[in-house]
């Protein structure tokens, strides 16, 4: 059973892979971004390139990730009535690692609020953890580390 009761937004997308080529689009057409498939030693295929010509699929998570989280941190901090500072950012690294014959993503997430109170701070964190529909979406599903840096 969905615990959507109202869909506020949907997000379509459609990704094609020809001759080595992977673009992922849009109907709206918004969105045309041609994408570098990770390339992993154990399979040949996907063997690394020192730096990839395109954004990889992880690095298109981190972003959409991260700004829902720096969405959901603004929306905590309001209920709160905290001002964050105007340099608030949010920074997400999303690994794509291999466990055994499997593959796996783990992440790192860190809120950077310079100057706010450490504790606080946290809870912001915290909070915008609980209720950001990516974070939720990898609870349970892929490690996470939080951190929270206030220097």
């Amino acid at each position: 059973m969905s615990k959507i009761q109202k869909v506020l937004l949907t997000g379509k997308s459609r990704t094609t892979s020809a001759d080595g080529r992977v673009i992922a689009g849009n109907h709206e057409g918004n969105l045309n971004i041609s994408l570098s498939a990770p390339r992993i030693p154990a399979a040949p295929a996907y063997a690394f390139e020192a730096v990839a010509p395109h954004p990889t699929a992880e690095q298109l998570f981190a972003g959409a990730w991260s700004a829902c989280y720096i969405a959901a941190v603004g929306l905590v901090a309001k209920e709160k009535n905290v001002t964050l500072p105007a340099n608030t950012a949010v920074d997400i690294e999303v690994d794509l690692g291999v466990g055994g014959s499997a593959y796996f993503l783990q992440a790192r997430l860190s809120l950077v609020v310079p100057g706010l109170d450490h504790a606080l701070a946290t809870a912001i964190a915290h909070a915008a953890d609980a209720i950001c529909p990516y974070s939720k979406a990898t609870h349970g599903n892929i490690d996470v580390v939080l951190n929270v840096v206030t220097a």
